[in-house]
């Protein structure tokens, strides 16, 4: 039987924090529990990756998770580990690969979620 949580031993613990958006946006409807879940799990690394100064040339962060780290994490086969990313790049514009050549892992930028997809919309005057 497991004990309870006592005084600050609840914040011992890391977690990732899914984006209550997710559930309340029409947008990301059609996303699975698992990208969702993908989407927050590369948001925190992103977190490390500005901490350690990585930025292309533009300023981005950008972060590297291959495709072998997130079937370890999400104890999943590579096809759904490939389809989890290919869900969050194509079908919900949430991140965006770039390849760096052979044997090299492509650079993941991930895009803000909150956004206003209304913003590149011309303003009438």
């Amino acid at each position: 039987m497991h004990d309870y949580f006592y005084g600050t031993e609840s914040e011992q613990f890391t977690s990732i924090r899914v984006p209550w958006v997710f559930f309340m946006d029409p947008r990301y409807a059609q996303l699975s529990s698992d990208a969702k879940i993908l989407y927050s799990i590369l948001l925190r690394r992103m977190e490390l990756s500005s901490k350690n100064g990585w930025f292309d040339p533009d300023g981005k962060v950008y972060i590297i998770y291959t495709v072998e780290q997130i079937q370890d994490l999400l104890g999943c086969g590579n096809k759904k580990a490939i389809s989890l990313l290919n869900d969050l790049e194509k079908n919900a514009d949430l991140i965006e690969r770039k390849r760096q050549g052979l044997g090299r892992p492509n650079l993941i930028y991930m895009k803000n979620f909150v956004e206003n997809k209304d913003a590149d919309a011309p303003e009438n005057s």
